[in-house]
């Protein structure tokens, strides 16, 4: 299951995340914006770990201090905590359109 979630209150734009639905691990971490190098790091730190191991990793992260409101690995845990909320509930997430399939579903 591919999951994209928009972070609040950081300088990464979004984040694309894809888990095994059987035993919840994420498989691949991608995003928009952002510290390419932090990450990066984040995303090969947290392939192969299941989203509540991540969850817990992850709780209580110092804020940015460029922000001074959030992090990316606290925006990181909200995203995997609406995910598993979503996969809980059976709900599942459109597959996001980008490029020029996006204009496809526009009507005139």
């Amino acid at each position: 299951m591919q999951f994209v979630f928009i972070p609040e209150r950081v300088c990464s734009k979004m984040y694309m995340i894809e888990v095994d639905e059987k035993d919840r691990t994420i498989t691949k971490f991608d995003f928009k914006g952002g510290c390419p190098g932090n990450l990066q790091g984040l995303g090969r730190l947290m392939r192969g770990m299941t989203i509540d191991e991540v969850i817990e990793r992850f709780d209580n992260m110092p804020i940015c201090p460029t922000s001074k409101v959030s992090s990316c690995p606290e925006q990181i845990r909200h995203a995997l905590l609406e995910l598993r909320e979503k996969l809980e509930s059976g709900e599942v997430q459109e597959r996001p359109r980008f490029g020029l399939d996006s204009f496809a579903s526009l009507q005139k």
